[in-house]
């Protein structure tokens, strides 16, 4: 295949969902791992949507990294830049879930969050070649709470500058995979004069901006072409180019969140490319491309698992013909 059009840097992993619904951690009987990590999720839903995307980031030499990579290509995403390490394992991520089927992280197993293979991603090994054929790279924040996949970070950046690449950065902040929450404000914070688009879910956006209004953290950021922030049930807001709304979220029954806000992210990844950043001066096509994407994520949460229950473009389209009568 050509270069992809879209690269997404960060984890993939495996998400162990307890079967059990509404357990603590040490009550849960059995889990049922499902393909996951942001960056890669977002990669998977791009290439449904028909986007072409790679994914970069580094996984262990072991059966669950084997069993990962034969995901990203059995979806069709580009594998080029993605890194191994021989003695760190693939790393896994135990979730349980309330009766609604909201999940909350519960740690990784025996291990300590810096033992995995993806905080490993080396910085002088990314292919630079990817960055020069490419129109967009999508960043998440977790490989920044490790000192060599914060320094690939950093590096993709450069090279996305290098290149002219859009970036778009979703926050996904998880205090578990730091071992000092307190840099990580500072770290994630230092990311935001590089990007043109930010993600964040609500609690996410209070966090790093004391308000939840994305024309405020706009303003605050001075340079970004666009804010989106999700809330989940109660739907989104958003701040592009200079159109504000904020939409209510699709009604459908929910079975598993997980992966949801990735889904949304390559929702509107996959419309701003076809739209172009000019296109988000228009304030009905800003508020389409949105609603694609809050489209996309809804979808998202019909089945378990990230990867697996994301829609196609026709599926989209079916649901936004039924939903926007």
């Amino acid at each position: 295949m050509s270069n992809p059009q879209v690269l997404c840097l960060g984890e993939i992993l495996f998400d162990c969902l307890a079967d059990q619904l509404g357990r603590r951690l040490e009550d849960v009987e059995s889990w049922t791992p499902y393909p996951g990590g942001g960056p890669a999720n977002v990669a998977c839903a791009l290439v449904k949507l028909g986007t072409s995307a790679g994914f970069i980031g580094a996984l262990g030499v072991d059966e669950p990294g084997n069993s990962l990579i034969q995901v990203l290509q059995d979806v069709g995403v580009g594998i080029k830049g993605v890194q191994r390490h021989s003695t760190l394992p693939t790393r896994q991520v135990y979730v349980v879930r309330n009766a609604d089927g909201d999940r909350s992280f519960a740690g990784f197993g025996k291990y300590d969050t810096s033992e995995f293979a993806d905080t490993r991603l080396q910085a002088e090994q990314l292919p630079e070649s990817l960055f020069q054929d490419a129109d967009l790279l999508v960043l998440g924040t977790l490989e920044l709470a490790y000192a060599d996949s914060g320094k690939a970070v950093h590096r993709a950046l450069d090279l996305a500058d290098k290149y002219d690449l859009q970036v778009m950065l979703d926050v996904n902040w998880r205090p578990v995979f730091w071992q000092n929450p307190d840099i990580a404000l500072q770290e994630i914070r230092g990311l935001f004069g590089k990007v043109d688009f930010v993600k964040l879910a609500k609690e996410e956006a209070e966090w790093l901006f004391n308000t939840d209004d994305p024309g405020a953290i706009t303003y605050k950021l001075d340079g970004v072409e666009g804010v989106l922030v999700t809330d989940g049930g109660n739907g989104c807001a958003y701040c592009l180019s200079e159109n504000q709304g904020k939409l209510p979220a699709f009604s459908i029954d929910v079975g598993d969140t997980t992966g949801a806000g990735d889904s949304f992210c390559a929702g509107f990844i996959h419309q701003l490319l076809i739209h172009g950043v000019k296109g988000l001066g228009n304030a009905q096509t800003a508020k389409d491309i949105v609603t694609y994407a809050s489209a996309v994520g809804a979808l998202t949460t019909i089945k378990p698992g990230a990867i697996a229950s994301q829609p196609t473009v026709a599926e989209v389209e079916a649901f936004l013909a039924k939903h926007l009568l």
